[in-house]
């Protein structure tokens, strides 16, 4: 196939207020792979685009960056699926780039479309959060996404049940779930309020700060909220 055929997609979509300008791009780089034509079939490069538009207004929405000085300066995002990835993940993020693996695509078990649509959810996010320069733990970058994901309706399958876990640092869904937790204590606001603060830097007292308890504490209010 030409590099036409390659670039599935490309488009220009207005943000929020029509303020601003995203352009997505997705590409298939699998497209003589089961994966990758499961992906045309199944989930396809238009509603791709659409989701990843969407998935970026519901993000602005969470962390409530109507103003977009609020937001990271981002212009394009790209997405690309992949034959592999490393570390035998199904997707990750580098940047303003997505990558999905099309053997994930090929092999998962259930309904492809509706999962591709909350790994979207889930990458966009780390496209659009703050990470304190560096300084944000992975467990909580990875659990702000999947409360992302969580919240606009795409759990994965396999996430462990409200009050489940080891640790709020568990990371994925069992620190989704805590921040979800958290999240209901203030209003809705704490997780806007918390990607806001960590726009810089990062410490655990900011659990402190915003609900007067320490992210520990917190962790404990939240396991005996579920124990019986």
């Amino acid at each position: 196939m030409g590099s036409l055929a390659l670039i599935t997609a490309l488009v220009i979509l207005s943000a929020i207020g029509g303020s601003s300008a995203v352009e997505y791009s997705v590409t298939n780089n699998a497209e003589n792979t089961p994966g990758g034509d499961k992906f045309n079939t199944d989930v396809g490069a238009e509603y791709s685009q659409q989701t990843l538009d969407a998935a970026t207004s519901f993000i602005w929405g969470i962390f409530q960056q109507t103003n977009p000085d609020d937001r990271k300066s981002v212009d394009r995002v790209s997405l690309f699926i992949d034959e592999n990835t490393p570390y035998d993940v199904p997707a990750y993020t580098s940047s303003n780039e997505i990558h999905v693996r099309a053997k994930h695509i090929n092999e998962f078990p259930g309904d492809v479309k509706t999962e591709v649509t909350g790994i979207l959810y889930h990458e966009m996010t780390h496209v659009w959060q703050w990470d304190g320069n560096g300084q944000v733990p992975i467990s909580l970058i990875e659990g702000i996404a999947d409360f992302v994901r969580l919240k606009a309706g795409y759990p994965a399958p396999g996430w462990v049940g409200p009050g489940g876990g080891e640790s709020w640092t568990d990371g994925y869904g069992v620190t989704a779930r805590f921040l979800d937790y958290c999240d209901g204590l203030k209003s809705g606001t704490f997780v806007a309020e918390l990607n806001n603060k960590m726009r810089d830097g990062y410490s655990p007292s900011f659990f402190q700060e915003l609900l007067g308890k320490s992210v520990d504490t917190l962790w404990a209010d939240y396991k005996a909220s579920f124990a019986n």
